[in-house]
């Protein structure tokens, strides 16, 4: 790999720049005042941009300059991680799965589609909860093997993403034992006189949910939102209001949250799908979630 600069370079200049001052920066480097400068300037004309500029008896940083060491904090950060993260993954061999899930996923749908992948003994998981572009944006750098979503990538000439379909679920309303009995009554009609919780319209359901209180006219008294799923049946279990979720994980769902089945929300379903870098899966445990389609 051939670079336009030098990191040695890059790293007198972040001494520099975390010291305040090119003096500073050449004592912690135990390195003559005069060769650091010429390092820094020579990083400069690699780049093409002055990075720091005179302030007083010192140096200040340039436009051009605060965005190179914010660069250069994240790549010194992580080398400063290298030694531990070598030392960690010869002392325990295993096979490791960097998954993203987006937040607006129910997080039990996401622990029924990493099953076929947790039957690996060896497997060390690691998760990452975020928004969806964020995540998208890590995978595109390789920082993730895969993102579990409720959509598909959208297109994009700059980033290469391909997006796998892992099946979709019905979605149905669930109520806490205070509501479930005035939930019933004339459901669906009852949801315009019970408390109602709705994901935010960040995620992909959400459009199909309001389409669906249109269609049977009703007026919903919705007392909160939720980016964040879990967050969303936690409240509703405990007692803020109804709820909608995938009747794919209705058991798991009705055990864990002691909620209960109110009714279906006919016609709106929420779809799964596996991102990746490649067009086939290439993880030697991402492929085995493919198969299974399970929602």
């Amino acid at each position: 790999m051939s670079l336009a600069f030098s990191y040695r370079h890059l790293y007198y200049f972040w001494v520099v720049a975390k010291e305040g001052g090119i003096s500073r920066g050449a004592q912690r480097l135990g390195m003559a005042v005069q060769t650091v400068s010429t390092q820094v300037r020579e990083l400069e004309r690699s780049l093409g941009h002055a990075l720091l500029k005179p302030s007083g008896r010192g140096v200040v940083l340039t436009e051009a300059g605060v965005a190179a060491l914010r660069q250069a904090d994240q790549i010194f950060q992580l080398g400063e991680q290298l030694q531990g993260n070598v030392r960690e993954a010869a002392s325990s061999p295993g096979v490791r799965l960097n998954v993203g899930i987006s937040d607006a996923l129910p997080k039990l749908v996401a622990w029924t589609l990493l099953q076929p992948a947790l039957q690996e003994s060896r497997l060390r998981l690691l998760c990452h909860v975020d928004e969806f572009d964020g995540l998208l944006g890590e995978l595109a750098l390789h920082r993730l093997d895969v993102v579990l979503a409720d959509r598909p990538a959208a297109a994009n000439p700059n980033l290469k993403l391909y997006s796998h379909a892992l099946g979709a679920s019905a979605l149905a309303w669930y109520a806490p034992r205070q509501h479930f009995a005035t939930a019933r009554r004339d459901f669906p009609q009852s949801l315009s006189r019970v408390p109602v919780l709705l994901p935010t319209t960040h995620a992909a359901v959400r459009l199909h949910i309001d389409q669906w209180f249109e269609r049977h006219a009703i007026r919903a008294r919705v007392v909160g939102e939720f980016e964040d799923s879990a967050l969303l049946k936690t409240f509703g279990a405990g007692g803020m209001g109804v709820f909608p979720a995938p009747v794919a994980v209705h058991d798991d769902l009705v055990a864990r949250y002691g909620v209960r089945l109110v009714g279906p929300c006919d016609g709106v379903e929420e779809h799964f799908f596996a991102i990746g870098t490649e067009k086939k899966l290439l993880h030697p445990l991402i492929g085995h979630l493919l198969p299974a389609r399970r929602a």
